[in-house]
């Protein structure tokens, strides 16, 4: 059994421990907001949190993650309640076809907290480091850039 905290909740579960942390979210815990898309890390669609730190879960074997805090785009808002990033992304339907948009706005989360005033091109440098198969990642970018434009009227 490997333990992990998962959207802040304590879990246990029976997985190998060399099996990617993706298939456990989405197979035994549920969470199918985190997308499969590579399996090599390349995509970015199954970005999680580890701690504070972005990490493509395809990568992180079970036994990486024993004891820490992982949170999924669903452990960023309560139900009905999406984080602002999120929010923003949505309203301005940025995500079109919903295989990239979670891992990137867990990755943007991530990236934001560190860099609360980032400049347009670091956030396209987030962004890119995704595989966006509909084309939408410059319609993020602008939302993004909306969202930070509002934090710092704040």
């Amino acid at each position: 059994m490997i333990q992990l905290i998962v959207n802040g909740e304590s879990r246990e579960v029976a997985a190998d421990p060399a099996v990617p942390l993706v298939v456990v979210l989405r197979d035994t815990l549920g969470l199918r907001d985190t997308k499969f898309g590579c399996g090599q890390g390349r995509c970015g669609a199954c970005t999680v949190l580890v701690g504070n730190q972005a990490v493509r879960s395809c990568q992180i074997p079970m036994q990486a993650v024993s004891g820490k805090q992982v949170t999924t785009i669903e452990g960023l808002g309560p139900a009905g309640h999406p984080h602002p990033l999120e929010a923003v992304v949505r309203e301005a339907q940025a995500s079109q076809c919903g295989h990239c948009g979670a891992g990137i706005i867990v990755d943007l989360k991530a990236f934001l907290d560190r860099t609360p005033r980032p400049t347009e091109e670091q956030v396209k440098e987030v962004v890119k480091a995704h595989e966006c198969i509909c084309g939408s990642g410059s319609q993020v970018i602008k939302a993004v850039l909306r969202f930070v434009a509002a934090e710092r009227k704040r």
